[in-house]
């Protein structure tokens, strides 16, 4: 399992909980620069911690590096897995046909229009096979090197990914849920969230530069 993490000492305790209520397995934290306690947090773990130059691809590609197992999960850091997660990988893996999959998407929070997200986002993984990665992806380590990992990229790393694994075979969405932190949706509103991370989608689709994109993202984050 890989951990990209920047400045998440108010998320990661819980995540890195989650995370080893299963059967013994590798938990890798790679770190992007945190200012904050992050690091110390992680040292609290008996995972492996590394740190990297920032940004999620690089980290995530540092942290399948270093990864010993025949499977990777990526898990972003405000995110809980669900109780048996590792046979939940091991079974959906060994479905015929399949590549790669995700969690289905449960956002904490108890506003309403956050279950239409969540539900959104299941229908769409489950009948498009295009899960990102606040889902927590999984497939096998020679696959993803034969791919060449996550491109280099300053946002959309997950989805382009999903594009090239979507060539090879299905993805499938696992019936557990993952749990994923309602704070980018608390921060701007439900709607102008959704909104915001749907035109990205688009303008990345029709060609303009992630560089550009990322940006947009920043700048709306610390709005």
């Amino acid at each position: 399992m890989i951990i990209p993490t920047l400045n998440e000492e108010d998320n990661l305790g819980a995540t890195l909980q989650s995370c080893l209520t299963d059967n013994p397995h590798e938990v890798i934290v790679v770190d992007g620069g945190s200012q904050d306690r992050t690091r110390d947090i992680a040292r609290g773990f008996p995972i492996s911690l590394y740190e990297s130059s920032p940004g999620r691809a690089r980290q995530m590609n540092a942290g399948a590096a270093a990864a010993r197992g025949t499977h990777l999960l990526f898990l972003h850091a405000d995110t809980l897995l669900p109780a048996a997660w590792e046979n939940e990988i091991r079974r959906v893996l060994e479905i015929p046909g399949t590549v790669a999959g995700a969690f289905r998407l449960q956002i904490n929070g108890d506003r309403r229009a956050l279950r239409l997200v969540e539900s959104i986002a299941n229908l769409r993984s489950s009948l498009l096979g295009l899960p990102y990665g606040d889902q927590g992806l999984f497939l096998t380590q020679d696959l993803f090197m034969d791919l060449g990992g996550f491109p280099d990229l300053p946002i959309m790393e997950d989805l382009e990914l999903v594009r090239q694994l979507s060539k090879r075979g299905s993805i499938r969405l696992s019936s557990s849920s993952i749990v994923t932190s309602g704070r980018r949706w608390q921060r701007l509103g439900v709607f102008k969230t959704t909104l915001i991370n749907q035109l990205l989608i688009w303008a990345y689709l029709v060609g303009i530069s992630p560089t550009r994109l990322a940006a947009i993202y920043r700048k709306n984050r610390a709005a």
